[in-house]
């Protein structure tokens, strides 16, 4: 009798069927089918049968698909980081930048040549570089003046009664470089403090607030130090 109701139900006297899971779930040890139209992914270690794309590495976005996004008040590589200009400078047909519009990094030859080109230019923008090796320039130009115009004047110099010391005739001619060299550059210091301004979006006007003493200089000194924003484009003026 045992051998006859083996496999079979004692009490129906049937064989047991296998349960069969919920419909649309894989039974256990059996894979999980992918939805219809995907492939379903290769085991891990082998490569996908012939025809099928190879998944991307991970972390890694595949052809054809979109970068991901950077986050609000994240910047993305693409845009500059504050304190760059935008869009770089504009350049000519040759290649070169034009007179008119700022040059970023500029040595200290092409700022001085740009000096005295744009003599009494107020129009446009002037780069950190070109400012500051023009008054780099001009400071050391003054010292050295200074210096050898002092040791010119001392034969022949005198001493007043309150300890002023009144240089010899040797000093004469670096009087009148002194002079020429003030007055000469009044003008193009003055544009090129306009343009600097204008390169940080702030009117050349501003430069009226040298008129106060101490603090008028301190003002502009730390403005001149400000790197250059997007809306000072407005001030320029593109010319051929």
């Amino acid at each position: 009798m045992s051998d006859q109701n083996d496999g079979a139900d004692q009490r129906g006297g049937q064989p047991q069927q296998p349960q069969q899971p919920p419909y649309g779930q894989p039974s256990y040890g059996q894979p999980t089918s992918p939805p219809y139209g995907q492939q379903s992914p290769p085991p891990y270690g082998q490569q996908p049968p012939y025809g099928q794309p190879t998944p991307p590495p991970y972390g890694q976005q595949p052809y054809g698909h979109p970068q991901q996004q950077p986050g609000y008040g994240q910047p993305s590589y693409a845009q500059p980081s504050y304190g760059q200009p935008p869009q770089g400078s504009p350049s000519a047909p040759g290649g070169a930048v034009p007179l008119w519009a700022p040059l970023y990094g500029a040595g200290p030859v092409v700022a001085v040549k740009r000096f005295f080109l744009k003599y009494a230019d107020f129009t446009g923008r002037a780069s950190r570089s070109e400012y500051w090796w023009v008054v780099l320039a001009n400071t050391v130009l003054y010292f050295v003046l200074g210096i050898v115009g002092f040791l010119a004047g001392l034969p022949g110099s005198t001493t007043d009664y309150d300890g002023t010391l009144e240089p010899g005739p040797g000093f004469i001619p670096f009087g009148f470089v002194f002079a020429i060299l003030f007055f000469g550059t009044i003008v193009p210091f003055l544009s090129l403090g306009a343009r600097r301004l204008h390169d940080i979006d702030l009117s050349g006007w501003l430069l009226l607030i040298n008129l106060v003493p101490y603090l008028g200089g301190f003002v502009i000194f730390i403005l001149s130090l400000l790197g250059p924003k997007p809306g000072g484009a407005r001030f320029d003026r593109p010319r051929a």
